[in-house]
């Protein structure tokens, strides 16, 4: 699974999650279901969403057949990361010269 960090516009802001499931993901049906099951994964580990950034995160299809447990410890591996880089100050500002 793909993931990157984007500073939001407003400081202050509660931090935010972007799925992404495009139709090389497979049917709607499938697409739900990953939603689903990474939304469920997120859910129990909000707390340790970055604050002042979005997450945005790219999953495969490996989400639809993968044991929750090993899913639900990616998604906490990506949020350490994402933690980390945060706090690391590796998010440019919004209105720095080297923002895209």
């Amino acid at each position: 699974m793909s993931w990157f960090l984007a500073p939001q516009e407003a400081a202050g802001e509660s931090p935010r999650v972007g799925l992404t499931a495009g139709k090389v993901l497979g049917n709607a049906h499938e697409r739900n279901r990953i939603k689903r099951r990474m939304k469920e994964a997120l859910r129990r580990h909000t707390d340790m969403l970055p604050t002042g950034c979005d997450l945005i995160l790219h999953p495969r299809r490996t989400v639809l057949t993968i044991e929750f447990a090993k899913l639900e410890a990616e998604v906490v591996r990506i949020l350490q990361q994402a933690s980390a880089e945060r706090k690391r100050g590796a998010l440019h500002e919004p209105n720095s010269k080297h923002a895209l």
